[in-house]
């Protein structure tokens, strides 16, 4: 199955309604005089990001969204309905542009943020707006204006502070699953995440951080292997990085030698995906026995030459975890505080305006 980070689809806003040519008739009433009413305005197309999707997945298979007309108008003055707005839902990172001329449209980077894409057409006038003193019996009326009709492109990046790196299978959807209430699919045999999975991880109140399950890298994915830069271009907006490391793999392979694959694959993306912060993070330590556990983990740190931070989890048996996200939102913490140097230290006193 092909990953959707991109998409196409097709907006059109409603049709305004038709104004009419009417005139009253009413028993002994024989010069009523025009009573045609306007049309209603057309709906208009909105798109809106949403925290309940984090994927472009529904738009493979709904490509094609229609706003309401609006209704034509009718006799004595009755002016028509206008057509309802449509609000099409996206996931939170999505950038838009008009596939025609390639116009950035938008960015939808909040909750609840709304980009109007195709404005709904202008309703048409009845003949009572024509009469007058000189003019007391109008047969002319105009039509609604016509819907516009747009092809968009959409790319989500994902927006998360802490991204997960590694390749297929090395415990990074269970380890989303172990630390948030995502549910992204987990099995015992070897596949790849096919969509980013975000959560949120709540270690007290009022304090959380988002983290992002990517689909994993293989070797050749900055030339389009496998699902390709697509998986690079979801980690361009996070944070930090945490390489997620299966210190036992299931084929039996180097984990040392697919640590520096996606290390390869990242610095021939982009110098500044490499530059990233980035933390190591060994998992699936309840399948080493204990007494060459220490060994083991010694010896990968040791090949890697790895100086920077280094965790120690079994996201299966949620080993670790918690110490993770602490050291995480520790982290996290730091990056928004105010420098040191930038604090203000001293005395004011409100009165003289002087500080000491």
């Amino acid at each position: 199955m092909k990953f959707v980070d991109e998409a196409s689809i097709k907006v059109e806003s409603g049709k305004g309604g038709n104004g009419i040519v009417s005139f009253r008739r009413e028993k002994y009433i024989p010069f009523g005089g025009p009573d045609g009413g306007d049309g209603g305005d057309g709906g208009s197309v909105y798109l809106e990001a949403t925290f309940s999707l984090n994927t472009l997945s529904d738009f493979r298979h709904k490509r094609f969204y229609k706003a309401q007309n609006g209704q034509p108008g009718q006799g004595k003055e009755k002016t028509g309905r206008g057509g309802e707005d449509l609000i099409v839902p996206v996931p939170i990172g999505t950038i838009v542009t008009d596939k025609e001329t390639g116009e950035p449209l938008g960015d939808l980077v909040e909750d609840g943020q709304r980009l109007l894409v195709a404005k709904g057409g202008f309703h048409g006038l009845g003949n009572t707006r024509y009469k007058s003193s000189t003019n007391r019996a109008p047969r002319q009326c105009t039509a609604g204006t016509p819907a516009e009709l747009r092809e968009l492109n959409f790319e989500l990046k994902v927006l998360a502070d802490v991204g997960l790196l590694g390749l297929p299978n090395a415990g990074k959807s269970t380890l989303i699953r172990a630390v948030s209430s995502a549910k992204p699919k987990v099995a015992d045999y070897p596949f790849t995440t096919m969509y980013p999975n975000l959560g949120v991880v709540g270690l007290v109140p009022h304090q959380s951080f988002v983290i992002a399950d990517i689909p994993g890298i293989i070797e050749g994915a900055a030339e389009g292997a496998g699902l390709g830069i697509q998986f690079l271009k979801h980690v361009s907006r996070t944070g930090l990085l945490l390489h997620v490391l299966d210190v036992v793999p299931n084929d039996g392979s180097d984990p040392v030698a697919g640590f520096k694959a996606i290390e390869n694959e990242m610095q021939k993306f982009s110098e500044e995906l490499t530059n990233k912060p980035r933390w190591l993070v060994l998992n699936k330590i309840d399948l080493l026995e204990e007494e060459i556990r220490q060994q083991r983990i010694d010896e990968i740190i040791q090949q890697l030459n790895w100086q920077g931070p280094c965790h120690i989890i079994s996201a299966m048996n949620k080993v670790g975890t918690k110490e993770l996200c602490f050291a995480i939102m520790d982290y996290l913490k730091e990056q928004t505080e105010e420098p040191e140097a930038d604090k203000f230290e001293g005395n004011y006193d409100p009165v003289s305006g002087k500080i000491s």
